[in-house]
């Protein structure tokens, strides 16, 4: 008997090494999950397509594997967008694969076709953000058009792409199935002259600085730029997405530059030299807007800059060293050839101690916030007992808004942790249903989805979706009843705060009870009426490893923002 086009597939899948697969049921894609039930793939349901999409990306960002996620035509399809635009904004590599009507079909407008002012192309939703986007127009070709999927999906810059197939092809017989396995990535080195010229750059500077963005991970490359710069003293600045990449209580390390950084980082960006620029795209918030008054100032300084994406190189700033690489790789060869000519380390006298006492005021300022024992809690009493309770190798996964800023520029995340942000899109929603989906990735870790009560109404689906999979994330939800990093931003620029802030009918403010919406699902939910209630609610759900909700009542406090960003002025009627 033949196999169907649904059961080739998923014995492709299998040989590529996907164990997991994320997604909704449709009319369009029940053949393929039927084929998936009898292989060694697990399913992972969600109620709602953009949950299982951060749910995939954050399991392709915890396995550093490509993630999958299974859609339904139309609803389907438009549900996932945000989460898919989310792993493609943050280089994740994703495979979208998503039923569609009938081939024969196309154009008569059938149940659930996208359509209206032109005949069915779902594929067109997905174009502006993915890699690459297939409709599939002939069972036979599925099989290529998924290795194709899987290769673009993860060589060069990685990203998303979308594999749309009719559901009529999913159960179409295939007679003779040609095998499309699937080669390794090979990413492109680094030439040795430019390394070289590189080297030159860097041992001529009189102020050299490293600037390390989310593209390179720990290993080699890493291990790599740590002997770099601690062999010629250069300091470091962090991208949002490179938290933690370099340890927080590395003497070399500044922190993050631009809006969040602190005057004394911004003041070396200014300063520099010569930047070697290292997988970042010098995003907006990160580049004080790009003005050069207060961050970067590209000339005088003379800019290297290093990414797999061609595109990034000079679209900011123009450079002086433009080279399209495999960062860890290039960081190797540099760190050779600097070695090659400089064998002794080159100190700069001083320049460890500032960083190091600059970096101590910062956490220590946090630490004295984070003592009070006012209630409902400051947000740096949250991050404080998260950083003396939880485990060393804990994950973060935040949301946006005061978990991700502050985490990013105020928590000592230690060497072993890690810290998962949605960057890109700065997605709200993306913390809850990504921290299920790096607890399934990590099963034996601490996975803490550290949301704003908006963005855990935002995914409420993540809830059911962790008690199913029997994720034991601890959801702390930081609810300070309103959207509160742009009702901060209103009331700064505009004297008052207006549709951020959540009340109820008669005016007062209001909240849901999301531990009693934990229980609700079948999670452990904590409500907490003092300040030390929180350490005592996370010492109790690390021991009983089930997934939980804690409801934190917290004060709405800005995040320090010592930089500059343009949408101020902006709000001012100040254009540049």
């Amino acid at each position: 008997m033949s196999d169907t086009a649904a059961e080739a597939l998923v014995a492709q899948l299998e040989s590529y090494g996907v164990e997991h697969i994320f997604g909704t049921c449709g009319h369009t894609n029940i053949a393929l999950l039927d084929a998936i039930g009898r292989s060694r793939i697990r399913f992972v349901i969600a109620r709602h397509e953009q949950a299982a999409a951060h749910a995939a990306d954050g399991y392709a960002r915890a396995t550093g594997r490509t993630g999958v996620v299974l859609l339904h035509v139309g609803p389907g399809m438009t549900n996932a967008v945000t989460g898919v635009m989310t792993a493609a904004l943050d280089s994740v590599p994703l495979v979208a694969i998503a039923g569609d009507v009938p081939s024969y079909y196309f154009g008569r407008h059938p149940h659930q076709e996208v359509n209206l002012h032109a005949d069915g192309d779902q594929t067109a939703i997905y174009r502006p953000f993915v890699k690459r986007a297939w409709q599939v127009h002939r069972a036979e070709d599925l099989a290529r058009f998924t290795e194709r999927a899987f290769w673009t999906a993860a060589s060069g810059r990685p990203g998303a792409v979308l594999l749309s197939v009719p559901m009529d092809h999913f159960s179409r017989p295939l007679p003779a199935v040609r095998e499309y396995p699937l080669a390794v990535v090979r990413r492109p080195d680094l030439p040795a002259e430019v390394a070289e010229q590189i080297a030159g750059l860097l041992l001529q500077a009189q102020r050299p600085l490293v600037y390390l963005g989310g593209g390179l991970r720990r290993g080699p490359g890493l291990d790599a730029l740590r002997e770099l710069v601690e062999h010629l003293d250069i300091p470091v600045v962090h991208s949002l997405m490179a938290k933690g990449t370099l340890s927080d209580d590395h003497p070399l390390l500044l922190g993050m530059p631009g809006f969040w950084g602190l005057e004394i980082t911004n003041r070396y960006t200014r300063e520099a030299d010569v930047v070697l620029a290292l997988a970042t795209r010098f995003a907006e918030t990160d580049a004080s807007s790009w003005d050069r008054r207060y961050t970067w100032q590209f000339p005088p300084g003379r800019l290297i800059q290093i990414d797999i994406d061609p595109a990034e190189i000079g679209r900011n700033f123009p450079v002086a060293v433009g080279a399209v690489a495999d960062v860890t790789r290039a960081v190797q060869a540099i760190n050779t050839a600097v070695r090659a000519r400089q064998s002794e380390p080159r100190p700069h006298e001083g320049l460890r101690e500032t960083i190091t006492a600059a970096r101590r005021t910062l956490f220590a300022d946090s630490r004295g916030r984070g003592a009070s024992d006012r209630f409902p809690l400051r947000p740096e009493r949250i991050l404080a007992d998260l950083r003396e309770i939880l485990p060393a190798d804990a994950v973060l996964v935040t949301d946006v808004g005061w978990n991700k800023n502050g985490v990013a520029q105020c928590y000592e995340l230690p060497e072993q942790g890690r810290f998962i942000t949605p960057g890109g899109a700065s997605t709200m929603g993306f913390g809850p249903a990504a921290a299920v989906g790096v607890q399934i990735a990590e099963p034996d870790r601490t996975v803490v989805a550290l949301v704003g009560d908006g963005g855990m109404s935002a995914q409420l689906p993540a809830l059911p979706m962790a008690v199913e999979q029997g994720a034991p994330v601890i959801f702390v939800v930081m609810n300070n009843g309103s959207h509160g990093t742009i009702s901060d931003l209103q009331a700064v620029n505009f004297g008052q705060s207006y549709g951020c802030d959540f009340t109820g009918p008669d005016g007062k403010p209001y909240s849901p009870d999301f531990a009693a919406l934990g229980r609700a699902c079948g999670a452990d939910g904590y409500n907490l009426t003092t300040a030390d209630g929180l350490g005592e609610a996370l010492r109790t759900a690390l021991a009983a490893r089930r997934p939980a909700v804690i409801d934190v009542p917290m004060v709405n406090e800005p995040v320090p923002t010592p930089g500059h960003w343009n949408i101020k002025d902006i709000y001012q009627g100040v254009f540049e």
